[in-house]
């Protein structure tokens, strides 16, 4: 899959973060906050994350990846690039350094969606993207809004703002997402229904008008 590199350099580096990176596959979906860290066995590449409610052994927040490479080969390349990116940045005393795409076109793209209804909410499914094999999107939601639904990318607070980490950039790729992830929800809402009521069929067919259960086409005896 094609893409290109912009990392910046953070002026007052926080903690270990060296720089940050922005990631753009093909020419249609920008991926932003991929931080450079410096580690005590080198540097390495962090995916943006967000902090979940879970604890781990030592009572400390439980962070995941919105999203990241899924397989060897893909995470080894983009990895790799961001990675040398840096040590020019290094070598050179650059703020900032690119690397561009050979020949960036759309990704192709499949879609995951899990329905679901949450009590006070109006997220009603969570949508998983991934691009070419190689690179997934989570934490795309599914939204019921006043004029209809609607697909939010997964985004942070800055202030009283909140800003996509990772996003189509032009208005085809981003009409294309957007239709399958919603025509994937409806599709998905239909099973789940339809799955409901063959369980409900199911569960008529062993019971009686009374609610026993059935042995043979005969109600159970009731002592």
């Amino acid at each position: 899959m094609e893409y290109s590199i912009q990392l910046n350099a953070v002026n007052k580096p926080e903690k270990s973060v060296r720089a940050f990176a922005t990631v753009v596959f093909g020419d249609s979906f920008k991926v932003t906050n991929v931080a450079v860290l410096e580690g005590s066995k080198g540097n390495f590449v962090s995916m943006p994350s967000f902090r979940t409610k879970e604890r781990d052994e030592y009572n400390n927040p439980v962070y995941k990846d919105v999203c990241n490479p899924i397989t060897k080969e893909f995470r080894e390349e983009l990895y790799g690039d961001i990675l040398r990116l840096y040590d020019e940045m290094e070598q050179t005393g650059k703020a900032e350094v690119k690397m561009d795409a050979d020949e960036p076109d759309e990704p192709d793209f499949t879609v995951r969606v899990t329905p679901f209804e949450r009590e006070g909410s109006n997220m009603v499914g969570l949508a998983n993207i991934v691009l070419n094999d190689s690179f997934a999107v989570g934490n795309v939601s599914v939204v019921q809004g006043k004029n209809g639904m609607f697909v939010a990318m997964p985004s942070y607070k800055a202030g009283n703002k909140y800003k996509d980490v990772c996003f189509p950039i032009t208005k085809e790729f981003r009409e294309k997402v957007n239709n399958a992830v919603l025509e994937t929800y409806h599709q998905a809402k239909e099973q789940a229904v339809q799955e409901g009521q063959e369980r409900a069929s199911q569960q008529m067919q062993t019971t009686d008008d009374r609610g026993f259960m059935k042995v043979s086409g005969e109600p159970l005896p009731f002592r």
